[in-house]
């Protein structure tokens, strides 16, 4: 466009002086394109998949910078997909919870638990879903890109510097994975979970994930009962306790669910604890039976 626009430019000049472009030489055959490449249209800039980044959550391109993952960085782009159908016909990029935001955090959290070994909930790890910004979607750009990040803790989600790619990083023995915990009391709300190695006394262990009901964080938080019983089939799946009234005299629960933003995203995954208060665990309670966890 560029050399289309300075051809244009030279001919309105010669014209000032000379009458007309069209009184010249017989040896010039006025062809101002003659010989040269065709001009090829512009392409949308597209991220990449399996590199990462200093800084989390950065879409615009001028800003757009890769490290290996071999260095520190503080995420890691594991996919990235294109949008389709209406979403992509749209005028705006979608927004967090509408349904092709939702589509997009679906198959970004089924590549990221590829690459992990795991659903990324089980371990301190956090995901983000990036769409172009405005201008860039204008200009064409139809990508998500899949973030993961490592966090410092399960009551602190704010991204660490690591070093080293996530792929396999929840499988078995991961120090990602979450594990025992002490929980960390205000009166009777838990304040913090502090994590400890299962070998050494505690209160707490993760027992794993229940997905909620697709209705608003609102009315999730107000039904807590459900929440609890929810994760009380959770806990006796993982510690071999029949699912029976007794369970409730064996063991106990804490539950994390989304905060607001996460909840509109469309993460309904709910973390499940095993707890008790009225004794002290020195092993992991995973398929421990009721011999391990008597009514009391």
């Amino acid at each position: 466009m560029r050399r289309w626009r300075a051809g244009m430019a030279a001919c309105a000049a010669v014209t000032l002086v000379l009458t007309g472009c069209a009184d010249r030489p017989t040896e010039v055959d006025g062809d101002l394109t003659n010989g040269w490449a065709a001009l090829t249209e512009p392409t949308a800039f597209v991220p990449v998949a399996g590199v990462c980044h200093l800084r989390v959550r950065e879409v615009a391109v001028s800003a757009y910078r890769i490290v290996d993952c071999a260095q520190q960085h503080r995420a890691e782009t594991v996919h990235v997909g294109a949008f389709t159908g209406k979403t992509a016909k749209a005028p705006m990029p979608p927004v967090v919870g509408s349904a092709g935001f939702g589509t997009a955090r679906a198959e970004c959290e089924r590549r990221a638990n590829d690459l992990l070994g795991a659903d990324w909930r089980t371990g301190r790890l956090a995901l983000s879903v990036l769409v172009p910004q405005a201008e860039a979607w204008a200009g064409g750009a139809r990508w998500f890109r899949c973030d993961l990040s490592e966090v410092e803790s399960l009551d602190n989600d704010k991204p660490v510097p690591r070093a080293g790619s996530l792929r396999g990083a929840l499988t078995a023995g991961s120090p990602l994975a979450y594990g025992c915990f002490n929980p960390k009391l205000i009166k009777d709300d838990i304040n913090f979970m502090d994590p400890i190695s299962c070998d050494k006394p505690h209160h707490a262990e993760f027992a794993g994930l229940y997905l909620a009901p697709d209705t608003p964080l609102a009315a999730f938080v107000k039904d807590a009962a459900a929440a609890h019983r929810s994760c009380m089939r959770v806990i006796a799946r993982y510690a071999g306790l029949p699912d029976n009234p007794e369970l409730g005299f064996r063991v106990g629960s804490i539950f994390y669910h989304p905060d607001e933003q996460g909840w509109l995203a469309g993460n309904r995954g709910v973390q499940c604890f095993l707890w008790v208060d009225d004794r002290t665990l020195t092993r992991s309670m995973k398929g421990a039976g009721p011999s391990a966890l008597p009514v009391t």
